[in-house]
């Protein structure tokens, strides 16, 4: 064991790799294993251990009674998740991709986003909806849609958009264990990547607040803001323009609503440019939100430039791979954005 100055023991904190669909695997089991209220359902998550694998074991150890299979049937399965949630129990409802959720908006937003509120704080409903949200890879349109800016709309609902295995362990423990209802959106092509996970963040106790942003990465030229999948897009893109001389600093939302609008102004503030990053549609978007949110908060007369986003394409998701490519964005869009903004 190395010594500091004071020739006392350093504690060596061990990291190892762990991929999104294991810390999502993770944080269920804890809590399954911590609160018997807390059980799972949805298409195929028992014995085939999920369309993705991210329930993978859950029903060998816990049995019929915690790890439900449904038919293909949303708007039932979420009913009766969200019936049990006002009884006392605290479901988790997988959606095999969110795109699924459509069949269900009714019961998500009318039945449990409402009542808790409508109930005057009588009748909570600590339910989580979960799944893999955006757009994946060769599904075309009608599976290709983020949601984060759809439920992120609606008050009575958290949203929650994790990018990196930390984000999917903390966040999803904290929202089973949330008396609202949450809208967990995953993305189907981060389950199989691995990240650094400290020995802390891997302990039963770890939790991450909800409606808490991350600074990924310190900068003061410019504010890249991100979530989910683009993140990682945004540290890449930071890396090349680094290079330039150019620092950006990257903001991880993780939480889409409540929104860490004081994060975001804070760190405006400091680099007088704002550039946001999504891959959701423009109109009405996660970034139209953060825009007005700044123009009409004390970050504007900090602003050297205007904002710009960096979105979806505005078309319903093309099925060929190239033209897939051109509808999300890129890296370079990313770089091409921030010199716009910087008028480099």
């Amino acid at each position: 064991m190395p010594l500091n100055i004071n020739g006392t023991l350093l504690r060596k904190q061990h990291r190892n790799h762990v991929t999104v669909r294991d810390a999502l695997n993770q944080a269920m089991d804890e809590e399954l294993e911590r609160d018997e209220r807390v059980f799972l359902m949805g298409e195929e998550v028992a014995q085939y251990d999920g369309a993705y694998k991210v329930s993978r074991g859950l029903w060998k150890k816990y049995g019929d009674k915690r790890i439900i299979d449904t038919p293909i049937s949303e708007m039932g399965f979420a009913g009766i998740a969200v019936g049990a949630a006002m009884a006392g129990l605290r479901p988790i409802c997988e959606f095999m991709t969110f795109n699924f959720s459509m069949q269900a908006i009714d019961q998500v937003i009318n039945s449990a986003a409402k009542t808790y509120y409508m109930s005057a704080g009588l009748q909570p409903v600590p339910i989580v909806f979960r799944g893999p949200n955006g757009a994946s890879a060769g599904v075309a349109a009608q599976h290709s849609q983020c949601f984060a800016a759809w439920y992120a709309h609606c008050p009575g609902l958290k949203v929650v958009s994790p990018w990196n295995s930390e984000d999917a362990k903390g966040l999803l423990k904290s929202a089973i264990r949330d008396d609202n209802p949450v809208v967990f959106l995953e993305n189907e092509l981060m389950y199989g990547v691995p990240f650094e996970m400290s020995e802390d963040s891997q302990s039963k106790d770890f939790t991450i607040p909800i409606g808490k942003a991350k600074i990924e990465r310190q900068g003061n030229h410019v504010t890249l803001v991100s979530h989910s999948r683009f993140v990682g897009h945004c540290l890449d893109a930071a890396a090349v323009l680094a290079k330039e001389g150019i620092e950006c600093e990257v903001i991880n939302l993780r939480t889409i609503r409540p929104m860490d609008v004081e994060s975001i102004e804070t760190s405006v503030m400091k680099t007088n440019h704002l550039v946001t990053v999504e891959g959701g549609w423009p109109q009405f978007g996660v970034g139209a939100e953060i825009c007005a949110r700044v123009m009409e908060g004390s970050a504007f007369n900090f602003l050297d430039a205007p904002v710009t986003r960096v979105t979806g394409v505005d078309i319903p998701m093309p099925y060929a791979k190239i033209l897939e490519d051109h509808s999300l964005p890129q890296v370079k869009d990313i770089i091409f954005s921030v010199k716009k903004t910087l008028n480099v």
